[in-house]
């Protein structure tokens, strides 16, 4: 059902609608160059652009092995940014990710400090195994996600654009690990569970990988272009009726004590009718329809909810409450 029309430029965003003409191509571009490195994994590699689209960042939750290292630093080459990672670790400091103060001796014999650069100074940054760094660290990282900044010393430094984290954890070892607060989880704008591929899948990594292949992929884009593909994002319409579906799904969370303990905030509401927009946007649609907002429900909310202890004790995964959600009558009637 299409509720709105096509999205329009007016005069003061001329320069964005080049970079829209060749939206679609850039897109399929990027998909492309990405599956000569990576095999599979569709649904995460969409859903990692469209969280950058929105200017977002991602937490990752698979087991080890399924390529998420290479398909972030591949991305990062298909777009000519900057890439870092990050192995957390419980001995790491906060300034081994936001940099520090140095001490160093000028032509003259003077010394003064400057400031030496941690790794989240990169466009695309990958913190590995997230829940093994302490708390202190892991705040380290909720400036730079939400405010595009770091501050050291009572100095702050604005970070790069475009910037995007995405963050892993493996759910198997949780001895000597520090699952991340409510508060943080909610700066994520998604979060992504990686499946095993399938055995047709596994057949052709293991052709690619025990063989000689060295996975080689062309600079398709550049950041400018990136970044305006973002202010295009933020403009593709959404009707009324269905930023109000988005809302009542989220509001529905907030409103099942005897299965969800803390439904999710207004965060969430924003979140999921910004990536429907980028969702529509890799469809090549100017506008915002039901299914794009539907596809992107499980990922938005399914870390931004707090299971009862009834739900906890029964086995239901919040997953299964956000599908059941989904299908209540009271929510679709909303759109006839």
């Amino acid at each position: 059902m299409r509720y709105e029309q096509e999205i329009q430029l007016d005069n003061s965003e001329l320069d964005l609608k080049p970079t829209y003409e060749r939206a679609q191509e850039i897109f399929e571009t990027i998909f492309r160059e990405v599956g000569n490195a990576i095999v599979g994994q569709k649904e995460m590699i969409r859903q990692i652009l469209i969280a950058m689209l929105c200017e977002g960042h991602v937490l990752v939750e698979s087991n080890p092995g399924l390529g998420k290292t290479l398909t972030i630093s591949t991305i990062s080459q298909i777009m000519n940014m900057r890439f870092s990672r990050i192995q957390c670790t419980p001995d790491l400091m906060p300034s081994d990710i936001t940099g520090t103060d140095i001490i160093e001796e000028d032509e003259k014999g003077g010394k003064r400090f400057q400031f030496k650069l941690g790794p989240v100074f990169a466009n695309i940054v990958l913190a590995d195994e997230i829940n093994r760094a302490s708390p202190k660290t892991q705040s380290a990282l909720l400036e730079a996600m939400q405010e595009k900044q770091v501050t050291v010393a009572n100095t702050t430094y604005a970070l790069d654009k475009p910037f995007f984290i995405l963050a892993t954890q493996n759910p198997l070892e949780m001895e000597g690990t520090y699952a991340l607060p409510e508060a943080q989880l909610d700066r994520f704008l998604m979060k992504i569970l990686l499946t095993y591929p399938n055995p047709d899948e596994e057949f052709e990594i293991v052709n690619r990988y025990a063989e000689a292949f060295r996975p080689t992929v062309q600079k398709c884009i550049d950041r400018q272009t990136f970044i305006e593909l973002q202010e295009i994002t933020r403009r593709i319409p959404i009707s009324n009726k269905l930023k109000k579906y988005a809302i009542d799904i989220v509001n529905r969370t907030r409103n099942m004590p005897e299965m969800i303990e803390a439904g999710a905030s207004p965060r969430a509401s924003i979140a999921l009718i910004l990536c429907a927009k980028a969702n529509a946007l890799l469809d090549n649609r100017g506008y915002v329809d039901k299914e794009d907002i539907d596809f992107m429900v499980l990922p938005v909310l399914r870390h931004r909810i707090i299971l009862s202890f009834d739900a906890a004790r029964d086995n239901v995964n919040s997953d299964e409450i956000i599908e059941k959600i989904l299908t209540d009558r009271t929510i679709t009637e909303a759109l006839q």
